[in-house]
């Protein structure tokens, strides 16, 4: 039980759209991302998804709009809305994910982003 830097977190990794585990909160995970550009259509059918912006702004596109979530912002994605996060002018965003562990990144679509395995920092 020692406080967890985000900063310094998000410092030990480059890699984009791919979480890394800081945390496990009984059957939720609490990871964090850099995102840079757009990433995929997709939905998480039995689960809803917490993004918190850290660093930068990040477009949540919706089917019927998209939300402008700011630094210090959270946005709250419920079970079964396909959402597709993005960022602009190639920003690189830092998120923070609170999510059931038992979400699959991408829900149900496949695709060459899709992680099925979240490091541990």
């Amino acid at each position: 039980m020692k406080p967890i830097n985000l900063k310094q977190k998000h410092a030990e990794f480059t890699k984009l759209w791919h979480p890394h585990q800081i945390a496990i909160v009984d059957d939720m995970q609490v990871l964090l991302a850099k995102l840079q550009g757009e990433f995929v259509w997709h939905a998480h059918e039995h689960e809803d998804e917490l993004f918190q912006v850290i660093k930068g702004t990040l477009y949540m596109q919706f089917r019927d709009r998209t939300e402008v979530v700011k630094e210090g912002e959270i946005i709250v994605v419920p079970k079964g809305v396909e959402h597709n996060p993005m960022t602009k002018d190639e920003e690189e965003v830092h998120v923070l994910l609170f999510e059931k562990r038992t979400t699959a990144h991408t829900g149900g679509v496949q695709h060459e982003k899709t992680q099925t395995h979240y490091p541990k920092i």
